[in-house]
């Protein structure tokens, strides 16, 4: 871990609703979100009313009757996103990329060239403001759960450096929200006990947390109260799994809300994995419910897939087994599911028809590879007319409209 603060957390201001006031100059200064159904992002002064990603745009519009909304430019996001990381690898190329729209950087090796890390830093934001006309905020601190916190504190279009000596006097007057991984559940489990800043965190005690949060939960905010955080970047590291999420609003957790949802997500991640060859043998679904407890089911599979129905049908299993585990829920706002396990190289391999209960699922089986075939049949249709040239029934006729493919692609972390 490093001793000195050379950590950078680099984050682009509230990235999408910023790019369509920089494309369209008559939006700047104005509460803008982007999406229609579903609130997909929000400019800082949409923000300012109480709008916020994932809410849905009725209620968005009752809190500010004000507020545009706008239709994505997805590919800009892209452009612009990979430009400004560009900018942060001209400075060291130990970048760790976490999303479109955010990156780690390290710049031990490269203060003799481009001066201390607050001043490198200073220049990454001048050239991205001045070169892509983006707001982006950094903090620079010696880890890099802080330097994250420290770029949240800097918002919007700032800069903070947190210097080691006064690294826990900043850390503990900040609210637990701030830190990675304390989400609207956390927090408000947090707040139950009286914990409301990071400094009460680190007070309270390992088993309290535990008893909380669960073990592995509560070590590690324990630990990051305590600005405890040994993990290096990995310029570049090689994901390790494939996800997709719907935002669904508040849905009757039933079929015909549930099946299409989860043939559509199962449609992302598993054309993602067929372009890399990596097919997965864990497949993981999360359920919210309409209160934002989220519960999730994994299963292990002996073969891995990559075949778009089989993994629908898996995970619409495993989504059937939680809702018969919390009967008394009957209402859902986000479906999401994930493949894990992935495999490095691999090659499909026929199966014999032996009867097996779980044939149907198998990738090598008869049925597997019908599947397999017709899924290569629509990849190549849509790498040449387009992704909306070709789908399957109820998942192609705008289930997730409200959500759009191209912004759940690039918001995702992707393979």
């Amino acid at each position: 871990m490093a001793t000195a603060a050379t950590i950078l957390h680099a984050d682009l201001d509230a990235f999408y609703a910023s790019v369509e006031q920089l494309l369209d100059p008559s939006l700047r200064g104005k509460p803008i979100a982007v999406g229609g159904g579903v609130v997909l992002a929000a400019s800082y002064e949409a923000k300012a009313f109480g709008v916020h990603g994932g809410m849905p745009g009725r209620r968005a519009h009752e809190l500010c009757p004000q507020l545009i909304f706008v239709d994505g430019h997805f590919k800009d996001y892209q452009r612009l996103g990979d430009a400004a990381i560009e900018v942060i690898g001209d400075f060291t190329p130990l970048v760790e990329r976490i999303s479109i729209d955010e990156a780690f950087a390290d710049v031990a090796g490269c203060t003799r060239l481009f001066g201390t890390p607050a001043e490198i830093a200073t220049a990454i934001r001048r050239r991205v403001r001045t070169e892509l006309g983006l707001p982006i905020s950094v903090g620079v601190a010696r880890t890099k759960h802080l330097a994250k916190v420290a770029s949240q504190v800097a918002k919007p279009d700032g800069l903070m450096v947190v210097d080691p000596d006064t690294e826990l006097e900043f850390l503990h007057q900040l609210d637990v929200e701030l830190m990675w991984g304390v989400g609207p559940v956390t927090k408000a489990r947090l707040a139950e006990i009286g914990v409301l800043t990071i400094g009460q965190l680190a007070r309270t005690s390992e088993r309290a947390l535990e008893r909380l949060l669960g073990p592995a939960a509560g070590d590690k905010l324990a630990a990051l109260a305590w600005n405890r955080d040994p993990r290096q970047l990995k310029p570049h590291r090689r994901a390790q799994s494939a996800g997709a999420q719907s935002a669904i609003g508040r849905k009757p957790a039933v079929e015909r809300i549930i099946r299409p949802t989860l043939l559509h997500l199962a449609d992302r991640v598993a054309t993602r994995l067929r372009a890399k060859s990596r097919p997965g043998r864990t497949v993981t679904v999360r359920v919210r419910f309409a209160d934002l407890h989220s519960v999730t089911r994994s299963v292990t599979l002996d073969a891995p897939i990559s075949a778009t129905l089989i993994l629908a049908r898996l995970a619409e299993q495993l989504v059937r087994a939680i809702l018969a585990d919390h009967p008394n829920e009957r209402t859902i706002s986000l479906l999401a599911i994930s493949v894990s396990h992935l495999e490095e190289h691999w090659d499909l391999e026929l199966e014999l028809p032996l009867g097996l209960e779980d044939e149907v699922r198998r990738p090598g089986s008869r049925q597997g590879m019908a599947r397999w075939a017709a899924d290569c049949a629509i990849d190549k249709i849509r790498d040449r007319f387009g992704w909306d040239a070709i789908g399957y029934g109820s998942a192609a006729l705008g289930l997730s409209r409200s959500v759009p493919d191209e912004f759940r692609t690039l918001a995702e972390k992707e393979l």
